[in-house]
């Protein structure tokens, strides 16, 4: 004799839809925390809340990433400004493209910046709600005043400008990676 739809599919290997489904959780969208709870595996209200856990060791190894990413911009931006737009910027054009001790200067404060961002970062990720949006005013708050303020400064205007920008891209790069290596290095 012939097998019903039941017999075959249970010989098969398979239940019921709705049961397997039931079984595996997503009985009545329990799955997405619209059950009435009631225990086991339905996702319900009477699960405690989920912690989240930071895999430190990724997130500052993204920041070294980032502090050698910031430090060459900061290198690239002053070849850029100084050999190809010839403004003196951080010494005077005749010192040559490097301007000595000057650029070491830049170069470590970038890096020094993108390390305290993921400091700041860490910090943030285990402290608040919410902790990258936090961050990223934090950080682009400190951005816009690391931009700013050369402005006031008593150099010429071109090179008032230059380093405004130059402090601008270079607090946009450290935000954009410090950023993903903490999402990378969250479960959030």
């Amino acid at each position: 004799m012939s097998q019903g739809w039941d017999d075959r599919t249970r010989a098969a290997g398979y239940d019921r839809g709705y049961d397997r489904g039931r079984d595996a959780g997503y009985d009545r969208g329990r799955d997405a925390g619209y059950g009435r709870g009631g225990g086991g595996n339905g996702g319900g209200y009477d699960r405690p809340p989920r912690r989240s856990s930071i895999n430190a060791g990724r997130l500052w190894s993204g920041g070294v990433a980032a502090a050698i990413i910031a430090a060459l911009i900061a290198f690239l931006a002053l070849l850029l400004v100084r050999v190809l737009l010839q403004i003196p910027y951080l010494a005077p054009t005749d010192t040559g493209a490097l301007a000595g001790g000057n650029t070491t200067t830049l170069c470590v404060s970038a890096a020094l910046a993108a390390l305290a961002a993921t400091a700041l970062a860490h910090l943030l990720l285990v402290s608040v709600p919410s902790p990258m949006s936090y961050f990223g005013w934090i950080a682009g708050l400190l951005t816009a005043v690391a931009a700013i303020l050369p402005l006031l400064s008593s150099e010429t205007l071109a090179v008032r400008i230059t380093t405004g920008i130059i402090h601008l891209v270079i607090g946009v790069a450290i935000i954009s990676l410090v950023t993903t290596a903490a999402m990378a290095a969250s479960n959030r």
